[in-house]
């Protein structure tokens, strides 16, 4: 059998330095790789061999097995025929380095947002765009036919029996948290939204949110301010100050608007904040008790706050980009700025 496999090397060495053509390295590949070829007839041995010299034989062959297909495979490679270059290439051209991308300016201030919440315990959330009337109104204290209803201007889609509607606040991702998880829920929901407004400057048809919830026991208004004033100078910087201005929202009791100090003007006063030191950024308040209990939490053991900001809000006041539409227009020209 050890005779078999020299004879077998022996031939290999002559028969390969006269391969020059990729038709007698085919020739070669049927010869001694094929299915009905020489090391085949030489593995079919092995039923022939004495069981206690099975082992170093099979060891022998699979030895010339490699060595054949690694010639193989390398005179393959260097028969292979070069590819010619195109002629619209001119090899004697300077070398162009490749064009570093960037990030997308919502993108980047969504993820300093949810950076600066994860570090105190938030998780994030996400929800379809798509909702039913529940979680998108009623679920978040929003009665048939009231009038609050006509503070979001709504995209409503017909689908089936159900009538079903663009959603017009991430506020639906957090009643599908509150119904699918206990308290304590400490989470926020970052996502686009969508509402039936004329695009501007300062308004567009769809828009990016981030809110943010939660709900323990014994959670005040002052947890809620706490975190607001930690966000704004994560983001705004040491010395930015918050200031809140009562408002209403359905779905929180009592409700507020929050400024920043003008990091533009540092709050003495400019045209961007309108001579008045302070630029609005999110709206907030505390979880009216109607939302916990309609998504399953009992308002008398638990409390909780709630916080909503547009991601180009902060970008605007970021980045000083006064025109909404450049962040949807893909102008690369306002995008390279962001590397």
């Amino acid at each position: 059998m050890i005779q078999k496999i020299n004879e077998l090397l022996s031939a290999f060495e002559i028969d390969s330095s006269l391969i020059g053509t990729a038709e007698e390295l085919e020739t070669f590949r049927i010869s001694y790789l094929g299915s009905k070829g020489q090391l085949k007839e030489l593995f079919n041995e092995l039923k022939n061999v004495s069981n206690e010299s099975k082992k170093e034989f099979g060891q022998q062959v699979n030895a010339v097995r490699m060595k054949l297909e690694a010639f193989y495979n390398d005179k393959k490679e260097a028969l292979a025929p070069i590819k010619k270059t195109s002629v619209d290439q001119d090899l004697s051209r300077t070398g162009e380095g490749i064009t570093q991308g960037s990030h997308h300016p919502l993108s980047i201030v969504r993820n300093e947002i949810i950076e600066v919440f994860n570090r105190i315990g938030f998780d994030v959330s996400e929800g379809p765009e798509i909702e039913d009337d529940w979680h998108n109104f009623s679920a978040l204290n929003f009665p048939k036919n009231h009038p609050a209803r006509d503070m979001q201007d709504t995209f409503f889609i017909e689908k089936g029996e159900r009538e079903m509607a663009l959603r017009t606040h991430t506020s639906s991702v957090q009643v599908r948290v509150m119904e699918n998880s206990q308290a304590p829920i400490r989470t926020i929901s970052p996502g686009r939204v969508y509402r039936n407004e004329a695009i501007s400057a300062r308004a567009h048809c769809f828009f990016h949110q981030i809110e943010g919830l939660y709900i323990d026991k014994d959670v005040s208004f002052a947890d809620l301010k706490q975190t607001l004033v930690y966000f704004a100078k994560a983001v705004f910087g040491e010395n930015a100050q918050i200031r809140l201005r009562p408002s209403y929202f359905p779905f929180t009791e009592p409700s507020a608007e929050v400024d920043v100090s003008c990091s533009i003007c540092e709050g003495k006063g400019c045209n961007v904040c309108k001579y008045s030191g302070w630029l609005e950024i999110l709206g907030c308040g505390m979880v009216d008790p109607a939302v916990l209990d309609a998504s399953g939490i009992d308002s008398s053991v638990y409390s909780g706050y709630a916080f909503g900001m547009g991601v180009e809000r902060i970008a605007q006041l970021k980045y000083k980009v006064n025109d909404l539409r450049l962040y949807s227009e893909n102008d690369m020209r306002f995008l390279k700025q962001f590397k």
